[in-house]
């Protein structure tokens, strides 16, 4: 099987513009996502999906940069960019990823992409009923998930976030949901304001800026020194609706 992942980026965005590009232990936020996606085993041929904007230029140059391939499509309807992404990649299995995860794990995407391969459902994700940090987020999608998804999603949030018409109708579609061995949900690792970039850089540097640091260590940094919990703990996630 074929598999592709996709990472989504771009500049725009609402609370923190062209957090992607952010410098984050001497790297952009956009190289640490996929510097650590390449230490996955299963993730196949990784590819960054950005935008037609000219605003998107600089990703593409950092997609050259790191050697990394690239697709340009749709600003708002993400979904129709993943579709046309994987279908110019030849995808047989797409594995969604957001670029606002500089600390996305290695191994709870390859267990992800392992369950996906093992159960062959339409759709696996760690997000569904979440144990892990907010950050990890990994789902698995077959083509034709992808393509029925693509065809049948009328909703503009389900356009901009891509896997909410799988997940919002089980009846049809086979899901599977893959938990960690203990609840973490708690802990938020995403980039979406200053405040998590605040929470994010002083991570890496308690860890001397090392890319290649391990989801439990973090976990472990965070039971000795608690209070870096307070960087970024009254940030608010978006609902769905709010794109």
């Amino acid at each position: 099987m074929r598999i592709v992942t996709i990472i989504q980026a771009r500049m725009g965005s609402t609370r923190l513009p062209g957090k992607v590009m952010k410098d984050l232990g001497g790297a952009t936020v956009l190289a640490q996502v996929i510097n650590r996606l390449r230490r996955a085993t299963l993730v196949g041929e990784v590819v960054v999906a950005t935008t037609h904007d000219a605003a998107d230029d600089v990703i593409v140059e950092e997609c050259d940069r790191l050697s990394v391939a690239f697709f340009r499509g749709e600003q708002k309807d993400v979904l129709d960019r993943y579709y046309r992404a994987a279908h110019a990649f030849g995808a047989e299995a797409v594995v969604r990823i957001t670029s606002d995860c500089p600390l996305i794990e290695p191994e709870t995407t390859d267990r992800t992409i392992s369950t996906f391969l093992d159960r062959r459902p339409d759709y696996a994700s760690n997000a569904l009923q979440r144990t892990y940090p907010r950050g990890l987020d990994t789902e698995v999608m077959t083509s034709e998930a992808l393509a029925r998804t693509w065809r049948e999603a009328r909703e503009q949030y389900q356009r901009s976030h891509v896997t909410a018409y799988i997940y919002e109708n089980p009846e049809k579609f086979d899901i599977v949901s893959v938990s960690g061995e203990a609840d973490y949900s708690r802990h938020r690792w995403t980039l979406d304001t200053p405040e998590d970039l605040k929470f994010i850089r002083a991570v890496y540097e308690r860890f001397g800026n090392d890319p290649n640091v391990y989801w439990r260590d973090v976990l472990a940094l965070l039971e000795c020194e608690p209070q870096l919990l307070e960087l970024n703990c009254r940030v608010r996630q978006k609902a769905l609706q709010e794109g």
